[in-house]
């Protein structure tokens, strides 16, 4: 049974309307939000989706309701990015080159922090044989955006620091304009360092406008609370030594083990 399966059949995704890329883009795309994050076990987070079926859509590509997602991120030597995230500077960003799989879509693509806090999310498609690397095109798109951002870094500075690969299913409320993401078989790795998120947990991400969403509002009633939670600052803590302390330690040691055995998602990456 592949990963993405089992999380469509774990979250019972097959009693949801289904939503085009398109319906959905129209209604939440959402380059401008803020994030809300919370770990809930596979039980719990069925029931949330169960209960969310009367207001939210499930994205549906032609009969499929997950994604396999690629990230590869970029760092600084001295990892700017992640210092940046765990010291709670304003000036907070991240850069990757994201593949989804199935579709053969590249994207690179950098997050940064608006003063108010939000997230704005700025993406450049690129050929599919282009992931997991910044060549010139993309190096420019990334150092426009940091540059505008004010932040003092360059493309040239930055090489790959982690992979981040999990399954995604997405759902949207395309009245209110809100989407929630369920991730799933979520595995870090860099080198021969592999880690993985335990696989009875679904990672659950709003993205809405500042005030909570009633996705957030229904998870608060299930026992949900939010968590500061980032797949790369959390990635590079279980996979590089020496990182000082900080506070995404206790959660690493509670729901991510560093000896799992990171496994492809697909035999080869597919061409554009």
């Amino acid at each position: 049974m592949t990963p993405a399966f089992s999380l469509a059949t774990g979250l019972g995704l097959s009693a949801l309307r289904g939503a085009t890329l398109a319906e959905v883009d129209a209604a939440a795309a959402l380059q401008h939000r803020t994030d809300r994050k919370y770990l809930l076990p596979l039980d719990e987070a069925r029931t949330f989706v169960r209960l969310l079926a009367g207001s939210h859509h499930v994205l549906d590509l032609g009969g499929r309701r997950t994604t396999s997602y690629l990230s590869t991120y970029f760092d600084t030597e001295h990892l700017a990015a992640w210092r940046a995230h765990v010291q709670g500077r304003r000036r907070r960003w991240k850069v990757r080159t994201r593949l989804y799989a199935e579709d053969g879509l590249c994207r690179a693509e950098v997050k940064t922090k608006d003063g108010r806090g939000a997230t704005v999310k700025h993406a450049l498609r690129i050929p599919a044989d282009a992931y997991g690397r910044l060549g010139p095109q993309a190096a420019g798109f990334v150092g426009d955006v940091l540059g505008g951002a004010g932040i003092p870094v360059t493309a040239g500075e930055l090489a790959p620091t982690a992979e981040i690969r999990y399954v995604r299913a997405a759902l949207a409320d395309l009245e209110h304009g809100t989407r929630v993401t369920l991730d799933g078989a979520l595995t870090f790795r860099h080198g021969a360092r592999g880690a993985a998120l335990d696989p009875g947990l679904v990672l659950v991400e709003t993205k809405g406008g500042a005030r909570p969403a009633p996705a957030d509002r229904l998870l608060l009633r299930l026992g949900g609370r939010p968590v500061p939670l980032s797949k790369y600052v959390v990635g590079q803590s279980l996979l590089t030594p020496g990182l000082p302390d900080n506070d995404v330690r206790r959660l690493v040691r509670t729901h991510f083990t560093t000896q799992a055995r990171t496994q492809p998602l697909l035999e080869r990456t597919p061409a554009a």
